[in-house]
């Protein structure tokens, strides 16, 4: 990549820290060894993975043993939501919201048709927001898991996890988040947070792709998706064991700078935000009135059509992406954004810049520079 390119697509993926890159170099070359076998290597890459679960489990206020490594979120979701039904025999409800992640709602669609149950897909609000008097009211008798994400990918509006949790706590139900896009940004506790489950990826916190992770709160004996011996019988198949020391590194990073990351790219998404708003008349941001992410914008830039102003964007050296879905029968509008209330139109006019902690301010001021004049020639080119 060259160093001029400015890269604001962070909530897709992120960059992996060097720090993760020496890690893993190091676990490769020298930690190859089989973490079941009893001799010396296999040992030594046994105690790989025992750091590596005691860093994740750190960054989350768990215990190392109810840390469960994943091939990446979606198998994370998966086997929390698999496993909430089979804890929960007879029970065909499941409660969760109109804007998780594909990972999500395509599985609960799956499980709608093939086994008939009954979900229930919980409304937001305008900018976002759900209402936790909305959940109470979903949960009942026949509720076998609640699952909700911590932080929209595509808004980054929060929802209130803590609150919900505590809601179906006090209902003798199960609930589970999808973390991926707020592990590692946002302090998180799950000594105080009585979430039975809790799924993150390693690349949306500056770690290696194909490794993620699992809470599993004790005393939640769920079945694996994949069967073996390998933790704990949690989860069959030989350890990832480079990927596994990357996501240790990174967790450990992103707790010890936990604070200072977060308050740098809010400010810089601030600062990204009111310089747009101000060059962009007739644009909006999605989600402004409700918490959200440091580091999430979503710009709504008023009816021009976001694929040929995020193409121009690329030309330029500047990578960020659409509220929007390419599938087979060509773009779609974003669910996240409808079930906010926006139009198609509204929502095929939607960018989203996400940033992380290597962004600069000259980054920043760039794009600040750029974006006006690509709208403006997107505008000519279309009249």
């Amino acid at each position: 990549m060259s160093d001029a390119l400015i890269y604001l697509d962070n909530n897709a993926t992120t960059a992996v820290a060097p720090e993760c890159i020496a890690a893993m170099t190091a676990s490769l070359r020298d930690f190859y060894g089989n973490p079941s076998s009893k001799h010396a290597s296999g040992e030594a890459a046994k105690s790989q993975t025992l750091a590596a679960r005691a860093q994740v489990a750190a960054l989350l206020g768990a215990s190392p043993a109810e840390i469960v490594f994943t091939s990446g979120g979606t198998e994370a979701i998966h086997q929390a939501i698999l496993g909430a039904l089979a804890l929960a025999p007879g029970k065909r409800r499941m409660v969760t919201s109109q804007v998780e992640h594909p990972a999500t709602l395509l599985l609960l669609e799956h499980l709608a048709s093939s086994q008939d149950l009954d979900v229930v897909y919980l409304p937001v609000d305008k900018d976002g927001r759900l209402d936790l008097a909305e959940l109470d009211s979903a949960i009942t008798a026949d509720t076998a898991l609640v699952s909700l994400m911590w932080a929209n990918n595509e808004t980054g509006v929060l929802f209130p996890i803590a609150e919900a949790a505590a809601l179906a706590a006090a209902k003798g139900v199960l609930i589970h988040s999808d973390a991926v896009q707020a592990a590692g940004k946002l302090p998180i506790d799950l000594k105080q947070v009585p979430l039975d489950f809790l799924s993150l990826s390693g690349h949306k916190l500056h770690g290696p792709k194909g490794v993620g992770a699992l809470f599993v709160r004790k005393g939640r004996k769920i079945p694996p998706l994949l069967f073996g011996h390998q933790e704990r019988g949690r989860r069959g198949s030989t350890e990832n064991v480079p990927g596994i020391v990357g996501l240790g590194v990174a967790a450990e990073l992103a707790a010890a700078g936990l604070q200072t990351d977060e308050a740098q790219v809010a400010g810089l998404r601030d600062r990204l935000e009111s310089g747009l708003l101000a060059a962009l008349p007739g644009s909006s941001i999605t989600g402004a009135g409700a918490p959200r992410l440091a580091g999430t914008s979503s710009l709504n830039l008023g009816g021009i059509e976001a694929e040929i102003v995020l193409d121009k964007l690329d030309k330029a050296g500047v990578c960020a992406s659409a509220g929007a879905a390419c599938s087979a029968g060509g773009t779609e509008a974003s669910h996240v954004l409808l079930a906010m209330g926006l139009t198609a139109e509204a929502a095929l006019s939607t960018i989203r810049f996400s940033l992380g902690r290597y962004n600069t301010a000259a980054e920043i001021d760039r794009v600040i520079r750029l974006l006006p004049s690509i709208v403006q020639t997107a505008l000519a080119e279309a009249a």
